[in-house]
């Protein structure tokens, strides 16, 4: 697969009493000049296509192996940018970048929703916008592609009453609440869990600091003796569980349940320290935005019309233990050739 070239530039903008680190990491942009286009429109325009993440963990390779997959179906560029630090300010900047630079569409998965409404109304003005994985309904976006993450919520929690029929404690740890997919994901739990007697004890944000995702967990492990199940909404949450676990010499104490498929929950699924995940579809994020930043910026309201009445597209899930994991890291060692 053509990989892209490693953006490690560090823009930095100082505004009253913000700063915002700007550092394209595993950015994708492999065209010869600054431009970033990818190929011509039918009017010979050079088109640009952006592809923006909320962080950089590794969750967002398989997405970036579904839009290489459709840059050499449909012979397009499309380039990936990803926020190191996970900040509303760096994702912020970005969008800014792409917009000024004149990208014709861009794809972003919305770190702060209601926060970011404003910046992305004004990228909306002046290029084709969508939303994929966290979705922000409230802006003027054209399209959201991703989880219905309450549904997949819901699916989550029925693992959790699966794993504690009894009923029993748990915490909940994820990178920040305010994100659209990880308070929508928490509610569908709740709402699942609920009559089943299973308390959620505590719940931990990090800010997507990896290390901060570990302590938590520890923290809170070691806070309350009675503890049954901790549960990570974040794609990187499911590592820092199961190290988190193993360090404090409670696997089998207490059971996880998690989202994503991220090589250490995989691990930690084939080991017994981590019980389930709820996988999403990455590399259809990426396949299918690509796409339908392509259509939009090429077919105008043809493309708008394709557009479902509800302005969404619902990628679902999969729930992968110990019986199958197996298969999926087959499957997902597939997707990544791309």
């Amino acid at each position: 697969m053509n990989r892209a070239t490693l953006f490690k530039g560090l823009a930095i903008t100082a505004a009253v009493g913000v700063v915002s680190a700007l550092v394209l990491a595993c950015g994708c942009d492999r065209g010869k000049d600054n431009s970033g286009g990818s190929a011509g429109s039918s009017s010979g325009k050079v088109l640009k296509l952006a592809f923006i993440t909320n962080n950089a963990s590794e969750f967002w390779k398989i997405a970036a192996a579904g839009v290489h997959k459709y840059e050499k179906e449909a012979k397009v560029q499309v380039d990936v940018r990803m926020p190191p630090n996970g900040t509303t300010e760096e994702q912020n900047q970005i969008i800014e970048n792409m917009v000024s630079q004149g990208y014709d569409a861009i794809a972003v998965s919305v770190i702060a929703p209601k926060d970011q409404v404003p910046n992305l109304n004004r990228a909306a003005e002046k290029t084709k916008l969508i939303t994929f994985d966290s979705d922000a309904p409230a802006s003027n976006r054209l399209l959201y592609i991703g989880t219905n993450n309450y549904e997949a919520g819901k699916k989550l929690g029925e693992q959790i009453i699966r794993l504690l029929p009894n009923g029993g404690k748990m915490a909940v740890f994820v990178g920040t609440l305010s994100a659209d997919n990880a308070r929508q994901r928490l509610t569908g739990i709740e709402d699942e869990i609920k009559n089943h007697n299973i308390t959620i004890v505590d719940k931990r944000e990090d800010q997507t600091d990896r290390a901060k995702a570990r302590s938590n967990v520890e923290d809170i492990i070691n806070a309350h003796s009675d503890l049954n199940l901790v549960c990570g909404l974040w794609s990187y949450n499911g590592p820092a569980i199961a190290a988190a676990i193993e360090g404090t010499g409670k696997k089998g104490k207490v059971l996880a349940a998690v989202f994503d498929e991220e090589e250490g929950t995989l691990k930690g699924i084939e080991n017994g320290t981590i019980q389930v995940t709820v996988v999403q579809k990455p590399f259809q994020f990426g396949y299918l935005s690509s796409k339908w930043m392509h259509d939009l910026a090429t077919k105008g309201d043809q493309a708008k019309a394709a557009i479902p009445a509800d302005k969404k597209i619902d990628t679902g899930v999969e729930v992968i233990d110990k019986n199958n994991v197996a298969d999926f890291e087959r499957r997902l060692a597939e997707m990544k050739q791309q």
